[in-house]
């Protein structure tokens, strides 16, 4: 039943909708006078529309705005004083694995991330909120410049969850959206590798202004594809015109990605059906341009006459006693068409190409030959579709697998991606080594496909997901199946499906990494008057015996010192013990780190002889000052590679 609305008619917004109803090209969004986003009219837009001449207005240009664009990027570059803190007890193969689930704001934790994967990540893929007027989006404040913002960091908020309703009402609905992405996605370009690959997973609701977005960040130039994935035959029936049955794969490239292509099929690989004295299997594919810009007209210089030997099939670039046959380039109409050559393209591939008589005709067709391996790169891979359909990519099939993992679940809850899709994209952009981060994780469908592909070809690919603890529903049976928060849903998940490919790998699955390190992002390990000096009192002196705050541990600040220093997140930590003190070390010999108290000068020297790369120590963990005095120029002495810093 209708409700009254109880109030008089808002004379504006009824205005506002007329004048979108005749010109929707001049609705826009931008500030009112207290600086809030509201819907309004472009009035220069409008006089436009109802003027028979040019009229003036702001100089034309180019490009994507919005409001709040600038607080974005504000956002983007702002410093934050937070850490990754470690738990154990919710890691799987914590010493040994190479991978990383992180709970906590990605915006956070992709700033975090800066220092240890720089040009680092090979494959990038996102699912964000697709808009649709009823999702929640991060709620990010941009009111702040740099330093209140900075300072705003060092705290949390009760439950630590920033999110906010963006709903179909919301005057800003676009611009929050928008304002949400930009920073997250140039601080991921940063993190992408020169050869890396971003994809992102999107519908019709804000398709069009991702793919402007990405043309900022990545450049229009490093645009590689708009993939429709068909997810749902049947068809939704939540639009009014049509039943939706695709989403998009939005794909840029960093700088120099060069895609892998895909096995080709059993059908295409019985068309290799010739074979070479040496034993390489080939088709002939015929030298004439067939399709787009075939003809003479448009490429003069490839159109030229080549001769053949009847005898032999072999041909020439000039007419001799045996190569007597001239054949040109003509389309089936008579008219000139080209080559695919040009003249020292040919002459240089010379033994690859033969005559070949037309069947039923006096005529002559020149053909070469198309391997089906190489012998550097090993066998032919075909282009991907630019339309992805199958049932590995439904998204029933990524529910289904969900609940056979979750039995009791209703998986639909969690709109998880489908196995096959989140494979594919792996198949075209991983075909050994490397990361791929997944900063909206959710079920965590990307780290179940890494360890699958992983299996299915012995490579060692790595995974780093990040997610919001966002609290289940309270009425959603996840809730009711003991998960309070996605983020707990995804790390199981990564646990089930460890054990269950672990079974399958058999005597082999003690060399496939099922494991995972958990990292959450904290406030900063150290007390909030570190980075606040002007907020120091004669009440503050007596807590500051101790830079660190209480309740932190080792390891916490272990981490921390890996994130500023750089040092990969993933490498193999172990603890000794030195003189009686707890050493840290990382990677061997990567890093030492002893945050213990009373250090002297013959732990030093003992720990100088194992001659780490980095050491580190606590600023109040020194014995005596001659110590601290001394440390560094002990190091210098017996170990003059390595580099000493305090916390």
């Amino acid at each position: 039943m209708k409700k009254l609305k109880m109030h008089t008619p808002d004379g504006t917004k009824d205005n506002i909708a007329r004048i979108a109803e005749l010109f929707p090209n001049c609705v826009t969004e931008t500030k009112d006078e207290k600086g809030n986003v509201t819907r309004a009219i472009d009035f220069d837009q409008l006089r436009q529309e109802l003027s028979d001449h040019v009229v003036d207005g702001p100089r034309e240009r180019y490009h994507l705005d919005w409001p709040g664009k600038r607080e974005a990027l504000l956002a983007a570059n702002a410093p934050i004083a937070k850490t990754l803190t470690p738990s154990r007890s919710e890691s799987v193969h914590f010493e040994s694995t190479r991978n990383l689930y992180i709970e906590g704001d990605n915006l956070d934790a992709l700033k975090l991330l800066q220092e240890t994967y720089l040009n680092r990540i090979k494959v990038i893929y996102i699912d964000p909120p697709y808009n649709t007027g009823n999702q929640l989006l991060y709620d990010d404040d941009f009111s702040d410049d740099s330093e209140t913002y900075f300072r705003r960091s060092l705290q949390r908020d009760e439950n630590g969850i920033r999110m906010v309703a963006n709903t179909e009402a919301n005057g800003r609905r676009h611009s929050d959206w928008l304002s949400s992405l930009l920073p997250r996605l140039k601080l991921a370009r940063t993190l992408l590798a020169s050869d890396g690959v971003i994809w992102a997973s999107i519908d019709d609701n804000e398709v069009t202004n991702l793919c402007k977005l990405f043309d900022e960040v990545f450049g229009e130039n490093n645009f590689l594809g708009l993939i429709p994935v068909v997810t749902n035959m049947k068809g939704r029936n939540d639009k009014e015109f049509q039943a939706q049955i695709h989403e998009y794969l939005v794909v840029y490239q960093k700088e120099a990605f060069a895609s892998i292509g895909l096995e080709i099929s059993d059908e295409k690989r019985s068309e290799y059906d010739q074979v070479t004295s040496d034993g390489r299997k080939f088709l002939w594919r015929d030298l004439r341009k067939r399709g787009g810009a075939d003809t003479r007209r448009e490429r003069p210089n490839l159109y030229y006459p080549i001769y053949v030997n009847p005898a032999d099939r072999t041909v020439s670039l000039i007419k001799t006693k045996l190569h007597v046959l001239e054949v040109l380039p003509r389309k089936s109409d008579g008219e000139d068409g080209r080559w695919r050559w040009e003249k020292a393209t040919l002459e240089s591939r010379i033994g690859e190409v033969a005559g070949q008589p037309v069947r039923g005709k006096e005529e002559w067709n020149i053909s070469y030959q198309v391997f089906l391996d190489n012998p550097e790169s090993g066998e032919r891979r075909e282009k991907p579709k630019s339309v992805w359909f199958g049932k590995e990519y439904a998204t029933d099939s990524g529910t289904k697998l969900l609940n056979s993992l979750f039995p009791g679940l209703d998986a639909k809850e969690l709109a998880p991606k489908a196995l096959g899709l989140m494979s594919r994209i792996i198949e075209l952009s991983m075909d050994s080594g490397g990361t791929m981060l997944d900063f909206y994780s959710g079920s965590a469908t990307t780290a179940h496909a890494i360890m699958q592909a992983n299996l299915q070809d012995g490579q060692n690919r790595q995974f780093i997901m990040v997610q919001l603890p966002e609290p289940c529903a309270e009425d959603s049976q996840a809730f009711r199946a003991g998960f309070k928060t996605i983020a707990e849903i995804g790390k199981e998940r990564i646990r089930r499906a460890g054990k269950v490919l672990a079974e399958k790998a058999g005597l082999n699955a003690g060399a496939l990494d099922i494991g995972f390190r958990v990292l959450k992002v904290d406030t900063s390990n150290m007390k909030d008057v570190y980075y606040q000096p002007d907020a120091l009192t004669q009440e503050t002196l007596q807590g500051l015996v101790d830079n660190v705050k209480e309740g932190r541990s080792d390891e916490d600040l272990l981490f921390q010192v890996l994130l500023d220093w750089g040092v990969d997140l993933t490498l193999p930590i172990t603890s000794e013990r030195i003189k009686g003190k707890a050493v840290y070390f990382v990677d061997t010999n990567a890093l030492a780190a002893c945050f213990e108290p009373g250090i002297d000068e013959a732990f030093i020297k003992e720990l100088a002889a194992r001659k780490p790369l980095r050491a580190v120590f606590r600023d109040t963990g020194y014995g005596s000052d001659a110590t601290k005095i001394n440390v560094e120029q002990i190091f210098k002495l017996l170990s003059p590679g390595t580099e000493v810093k305090s916390i």
